[in-house]
C-alpha cells in the first residue's frame, strides 16, 4: 500500500474512532463535527494529501454531513484577513526577488561579532526582524542557506539552522501577518464582534516578549558554541537602486500604518493595496508570472481554519466543550491562563498551530465569556503559544523547515524545544498580566 492510501486509511480509522468517543459526551452533530476535524488534522500532520486539497475539503465535508451549508463554509475562504495576507505575500515575493532579504542579513549580520555566539544571535534576531515583515514560513525559507553556508561543522550547523527556525517563530508573533495564527485571531475578533487590534498596537504589545524571547533563546543555543570557528562569511554588498525603492516603500507602509492606528481604516485593503503596487510598470518590482509564488495552498488553509471555527460556533460543539471546562473557571486567573498556554503549546507540538488554533479560539471564547478574566487576553495568550511551539517539526512551518535541512535531529530540536516552551509559556503569561493591562 503506497503512502498515501495508507495515510488517508488511518485518517479514516481515526475519524471513525473519534466520532463514537465523541458520541460519548456530545450529540450527533457534534460528533460529526469532530469526526472531520479529526480527519483533517490527521491528513495535515500524515501528508497523505497536499495541503491545499485538504484544506478545501471543508466545502465538500461540511454541507454533506449537515455540518454547515455550502455557501456558509465558502465564505470563508474570502475573508478581509485573507486579503490581508495576500498584499503581505506580493511584498514577500518583491523583497525575494530584489534580494533585498540578503542585504538585511548581511548588515544585520555585520553588528555581531564573528565569533559562534556572535552568529547565533545575528541568524536568531536577523530572522526575527525578518518574519515580522514576511510569513515566518518565507523567512525561514530565505536564510536557511545562509546558516548552512556559514559553517561545516555539523555542531554548529545544528544550532545555526535552530537559531533561524526560533528566532522566525519568535518573530513571527510580532505583527498581525507574521504566521497564520495571528490572522486567524484577528479574523475571529472581527466575525464576533470584538475589538480588533490595530497594526501598531500588536506590534506595541508584542514587542516586549519578542525581544525577551530573542535574548533568552540565542544565548542557551549558543552555551558551549565558543570552542568552534567560523570557517565562511557572506560577501558584503551595497544597497541597489531597486533595493532602496523597495525599503522607501516598505517604510512608507509602516508610517501608513501607523497613521492608520488613529484613522482605523481597513488594513487588509492597505496592504493588498501595497501589494498591488509591486505590480505596476515602473513603479513596481514583479510581473504576474511572480503571482504563481503565493502560497494558494495556505490561503485555502485559512480558509478551512475559519471553517471550522465556524462550525464549533454554529453547532454549539463550542459551547459544549466549554462547558466541560468550566471548572476551570473559578480558579485565579493567572492559573488559567497557564493552563490554556500550557494546553495550547504542548498540544500544537503534534498538530498543525493553524489547525489547533482554529480549534480553539471558539472554545476559549466561550469559555472566557463564562469565566472572570479578560475574553480577548485568553484568545492572544492561546493564539502566540500555538507559535510558540520549538519541539516537534510538525508544530510550526519554521521547525519543520529546519527538519528538511537534514542536520537536525528530533531529539535535538525537542532537547531545545521542551525547555524553549517552558520560557515561553511563563514569558507570555506574565507579559499579558504585566505589559498587556497597561495598554
Amino acid at each position: 500500500m503506497s503512502k498515501t492510501y495508507q495515510g488517508i486509511l488511518v485518517a479514516f480509522i481515526l475519524s471513525f474512532a473519534g466520532y463514537f468517543l465523541a458520541n460519548i459526551f456530545f450529540g450527533e452533530i457534534h460528533s460529526r463535527l469532530i469526526a472531520v476535524v479529526v480527519f483533517l488534522v490527521t491528513l495535515w500532520t500524515n501528508e497523505a494529501l497536499p495541503l491545499g486539497v485538504v484544506s478545501l475539503l471543508p466545502i465538500i465535508l461540511f454541507p454533506s454531513l449537515e455540518i454547515l451549508t455550502t455557501s456558509a463554509t465558502t465564505a470563508n475562504y474570502s475573508k478581509s484577513i485573507i486579503f490581508l495576507f495576500l498584499g503581505g505575500f506580493l511584498l514577500a515575493i518583491a523583497v525575494e526577488k530584489t534580494g533585498l532579504h540578503k542585504v538585511i542579513a548581511n548588515k544585520l549580520l555585520n553588528v555581531f561579532p564573528k565569533s559562534s555566539r556572535g552568529i547565533i544571535f545575528a541568524l536568531a534576531i536577523t530572522s526575527a526582524f525578518l518574519s515580522s515583515l514576511l510569513s515566518n514560513t518565507t523567512t525561514a525559507l530565505l536564510l536557511m542557506p545562509i546558516a548552512l553556508f556559514l559553517t561545516d561543522n555539523k555542531e554548529l550547523k545544528i544550532r545555526f539552522v535552530l537559531a533561524i527556525a526560533y528566532g522566525a517563530s519568535i518573530g513571527g508573533i510580532v505583527t498581525p501577518i507574521g504566521t497564520p495564527p495571528n490572522l486567524i485571531l484577528m479574523g475571529f475578533l472581527q466575525d464576533n464582534g470584538l475589538e480588533t487590534i490595530t497594526f501598531i498596537n500588536w506590534m506595541i504589545k508584542m514587542i516586549p516578549l519578542a525581544a525577551i524571547m530573542l535574548t533568552i533563546v540565542p544565548f542557551v543555543l549558543s552555551i558551549g558554541a565558543s570552542q568552534f570557528k567560523i570557517e565562511n562569511e557572506i560577501e558584503s554588498k551595497m544597497l541597489s537602486n531597486e533595493q532602496k525603492r523597495l525599503l522607501k516603500i516598505l517604510g512608507l507602509l509602516v508610517i501608513v500604518l501607523l497613521v492608520n492606528s488613529y484613522f482605523k481604516l481597513s488594513e487588509a485593503g492597505i496592504l493588498l493595496g501595497f501589494g498591488l503596487l509591486m505590480l505596476v510598470n515602473t513603479f513596481g518590482f514583479l510581473e504576474w508570472e511572480d503571482t504563481r509564488k503565493i502560497p494558494f495552498e495556505i490561503i485555502f488553509l485559512f480558509g478551512a481554519g475559519f471553517s471550522i471555527a465556524t462550525a464549533f460556533g454554529s453547532t454549539g460543539l463550542a459551547e459544549s466543550i466549554s462547558t466541560l471546562l468550566l471548572g476551570l473557571t473559578e480558579v485565579n486567573p493567572i492559573v488559567l491562563l497557564l493552563v490554556v498556554a500550557t494546553l495550547v503549546t504542548f498540544t500544537t507540538e503534534v498538530t498543525s498551530n493553524t489547525a489547533l488554533i482554529s480549534i480553539a479560539l471558539p472554545i476559549l471564547y466561550s469559555l472566557g465569556m463564562a469565566s472572570n478574566i479578560d475574553t480577548e487576553l485568553i484568545l492572544m495568550v492561546a493564539t502566540i503559544c500555538a507559535s510558540y511551539a520549538f519541539m516537534l517539526p510538525i508544530a510550526t512551518p519554521p521547525n519543520a523547515i529546519a527538519m528538511s535541512s537534514h542536520v537536525v535531529s528530533i531529539k535535538t530540536m525537542a532537547m531545545y524545544g521542551v525547555l524553549f516552551n517552558i520560557f515561553g509559556i511563563l514569558l507570555t503569561v506574565l507579559i499579558s498580566q504585566i505589559w498587556w493591562s497597561l495598554l
